[in-house]
């Protein structure tokens, strides 16, 4: 790619032909703020933060979408920018509700953030605040519209990157709002429950729905006995709420500062991850053997469960039965660990700790229990994790690390890969190779199902079939191969992998506000190395696992494990 020089600030920069000026600076590490940009999307130039001056043009010019040209000169922060962007925010400020102390954004809101870095202090301009009711009828994600100041990056992360399209504009000029179809509910939309709009929204417009009270009350409450489990991506992103850096493994001082706050036992959702593996690779195999449904496709992710329901319904039955391993924890300990502790499983409180707003509707689905008793009673996201810790005066850093308690303490580092796009791929094929064959893979790790990249296929051979496996990570690329595969096109897959959320669990919807792709990276990278040093790296060599088997559920696929570990789908009907 050609390059030249320009100059911003008085600095020469050296500039890539075809970028923009925005994209330039940055690599510079010169900040220019920014509102309605998403990096990696089509630039939108809506919100005009971005503006610089460029010699000889004579306006102000948005740099998330003005191509550099050679010789350019650049002012960044001039007079003129600066009192733009500051009119800019002092009329967003305007109609903005004033109620900063109790938002769950507070302190960590770019609107407000941009505001003190640009000496905003007094408010010059007074327009009618915005009153529209909160939308709080979603199992995971609540809405407040006054809140809302029409970035549109909600509604480009719902469209352009997941394909799902639950929230748009609606009515024109000074009415405009975002809000579903028909301006009703979340809960009768075509909302997959991601989260992925709370983690580009700049202010509390979106948020998910709280459980931190929920937890306080059952941890307070000598009646209950409250367990929790953390799934594999939270502890390599934890350590961020705390001022630590990305990627920094916190899993054992997490599991200290669990105790501290009251939990009776603490148990590792690696653990069900390597569960999930004996089930799902078992349904994978029994498929391949007596001419099943094919390609199957993974069923850890609920937004993907949900998005298959609502807009692919003729693929529920390629779906694993399996439940995710979140919901195989809640199953398991509400049976085999009551009755091997003596406990009523109505007294047991069952919490979980997920990088997945999703995660809070997958718990309240009606499929997932027994005897009106949920297998999980409440879910908290990585971001109420460390609301959590924060009430309770903790710092996980300053923890000695502690083991998670058996007899779910025990994972391989498969389990932990899950948290990752690609890791429940390469977790199956490690168990999938010994299930058919008998013989370990020669190589466990498996370079190609790694990585950011959205969409990633190998072709595997195992025995005497050559197996084809589809690794994809965002609702988009998700959309893309199944409407391949609705044409005909992809006859060569047998399994499919996909995570809702771009890059997995690692950027899940809950996890912490402002997160970048270098962050995300970090938190990946963690994960492998955990699995390059670990001393048990399959799921099938788990011997917890096959203790529990041994000891209540019989075997992989069995009466026992299909009645706690498996479940069904079903078409949603969706306002449209």
């Amino acid at each position: 790619m050609s390059t030249f020089t320009i100059e911003a600030n008085g600095q020469k920069l050296e500039a890539k032909k075809g970028e923009t000026i925005l994209s330039t600076l940055k690599r510079a590490n010169i900040k220019v703020p920014t509102l309605c940009h998403i990096e990696g999307l089509p630039p939108a130039g809506a919100c005009r933060m971005c503006v610089v001056e460029v010699e000889g043009s004579p306006n102000l010019v948005p740099s998330c979408s003005f191509p550099v040209a050679e010789g350019m000169k650049i002012k960044t922060n001039s007079p003129q920018v600066i009192h733009t962007r500051r009119t800019i925010i002092e009329l967003l400020l305007a109609n903005h509700p004033d109620d900063c102390l109790y938002c769950v954004r507070g302190g960590n809101c770019d609107l407000q953030s941009l505001a003190r870095n640009h000496g905003v202090q007094v408010r010059r301009f007074r327009g009618a605040r915005n009153r529209r009711d909160k939308d709080i009828s979603g199992p995971s994600i609540q809405r407040e519209p006054d809140k809302c100041i029409l970035c549109g990056k909600c509604v480009r992360i719902c469209e352009e990157i997941q394909g799902v399209s639950a929230i748009d504009f609606l009515q024109r000029g000074s009415k405009s709002v975002v809000g579903t179809a028909f301006d009703k509910g979340l809960n009768v939309s075509s909302c997959i429950n991601c989260g992925q709009c709370i983690v580009v929204c700049p202010t509390g417009a979106l948020h998910e729905r709280s459980n931190v009270d929920d937890v306080l009350r059952a941890l307070n409450d000598p009646e209950s006995f409250v367990v929790v489990q953390h799934a594999p991506a939270v502890s390599v992103t934890i350590a961020e709420e705390f001022g630590m850096k990305p990627g920094a493994d916190m899993d054992g001082k997490m599991v200290a500062a669990l105790r501290r706050i009251g939990f009776k036992r603490v148990f590792d959702t690696s653990f069900t991850a390597d569960l999930t593996i004996m089930e799902e690779g078992s349904e994978l195999a029994h498929r391949v053997a007596t001419g099943g449904v094919l390609p199957m496709m993974t069923s850890c992710s609920p937004g993907w469960i949900k998005f298959v329901e609502t807009f692919y319904p003729e693929f529920t039955p390629n779906l694993s039965t399996c439940k995710s391993p979140q919901q195989m924890m809640g199953a398991i300990v509400k049976t085999y660990f009551a009755q091997r502790e003596g406990l009523d499983p109505k007294k047991i409180v069952s919490i979980s700790i997920m990088p997945c707003t999703a995660k809070k509707f997958e718990a309240s689905r009606p499929e997932m229990g027994r005897d009106y008793t949920q297998d999980v009673d409440y879910v908290l996201t990585t971001r109420e994790l460390a609301d959590l810790f924060r009430i309770a005066g903790l710092d996980p850093a300053t923890m000695e690390p502690e083991a998670p308690d058996t007899p779910f303490g025990e994972r391989s580092s498969a389990g932990k890969l899950f948290g990752a796009t690609g890791g429940v791929m390469e977790a199956a094929v490690r168990s999938v190779h010994f299930l058919l064959t008998g013989k370990e893979l020669e190589e466990l790790k498996i370079e190609d199902f790694r990585g950011m990249k959205g969409s990633k296929e190998l072709h595997v051979k195992v025995g005497d079939l050559n197996v084809g496996a589809v690794v994809v990570s965002s609702l988009g690329q998700a959309r893309r191969l199944l409407d391949e595969i609705k044409a005909g096109g992809r006859k060569d897959i047998h399994f499919i992998e996909v995570m809702t959320c771009p890059g997995g669990c690692i950027n899940g919807g809950g996890q912490p506000i402002g997160t970048d792709i270098e962050a995300v990276k970090a938190r990946m990278k963690a994960l492998y190395q955990i699995d390059r040093d670990a001393p048990l790296r399959v799921s099938h060599r788990n011997k917890w696992v096959q203790r529990l088997y041994d000891e209540f559920l019989g075997k992989p696929l069995g009466e026992k494990s299909h009645q706690l570990l498996h479940t069904h789908y079903h078409k949603r009907d969706v306002m449209v």
